[in-house]
């Protein structure tokens, strides 16, 4: 069981490893112009070993997605009753907004937020990132309430849609010269308030 636990380890340290050198790169020279095989001689591993940990050049600015929309949906199914959807997720949500402060410099333009918003082929990404958070959220809504299916999915959307503007303004910001510091001073109430405002709206419909 140890040995499991530090494979387990050393595997989420690689991949930890190889997504921040991507980042690092995507940062230096911009997503379109740094190949896969570049990557792997930077993380100092083998290309067959960064495609196993990241199938698809895209996975590497979408790392934390599966990740993500695993936690969103565990805290939506296991909320108490009488929980609002938007409420069960608000401590993760307004927690990795509070971790934008943490990113080290030299990766800040190398994030999902900051390469959408100077890269049509990586703003389709996190467009589409969006769109399967939403479909995971009505569903996990949906099995746990009873709700209509259109009201669900019409919930899973507006939480997806949090994500989407956490997205969008932390890139839009660092591309206009925000410290990571200032954008989390700037986003986090902005995104309490609209969490305010979708756990009054849930619980109406929960009504």
């Amino acid at each position: 069981m140890a040995e499991t636990g530090l494979r387990e380890l050393k595997k989420a340290r690689t991949r930890r490893h190889i997504a921040e050198t991507a980042a690092r790169l995507f940062a230096e020279r911009g997503y379109e112009k740094v190949a896969v095989s570049e990557i792997a001689r930077a993380a100092e591993v083998a290309e067959q070993t960064l495609y196993n940990y990241f199938p698809t050049k895209e996975q590497l600015v979408t790392d934390r997605e599966q990740q993500i929309q695993d936690r969103l949906s565990e805290l939506i199914r296991s909320r108490p009753d009488g929980t609002s959807p938007a409420a069960a997720i608000r401590d993760f949500v307004l927690l990795t907004v509070s971790e934008i402060d943490g990113r080290p410099s030299e990766t800040a333009r190398g994030n999902l937020g900051y390469l959408a918003a100077i890269s049509p082929a990586v703003n389709r990404l996190a467009l589409e990132t969006t769109d399967r958070l939403a479909a995971a959220l009505a569903a996990s809504i949906g099995d746990t309430s009873s709700i209509a299916p259109e009201l669900a999915r019409l919930d899973g959307l507006a939480l997806a849609g949090v994500f989407r503007i956490i997205i969008s303004e932390s890139g839009s910001r660092t591309h206009d010269g925000q410290t990571p510091t200032e954008i989390v001073a700037a986003l986090y109430p902005q995104i309490e308030n609209i969490l305010t405002e979708l756990d009054r709206w849930q619980t109406r419909v929960a009504d």
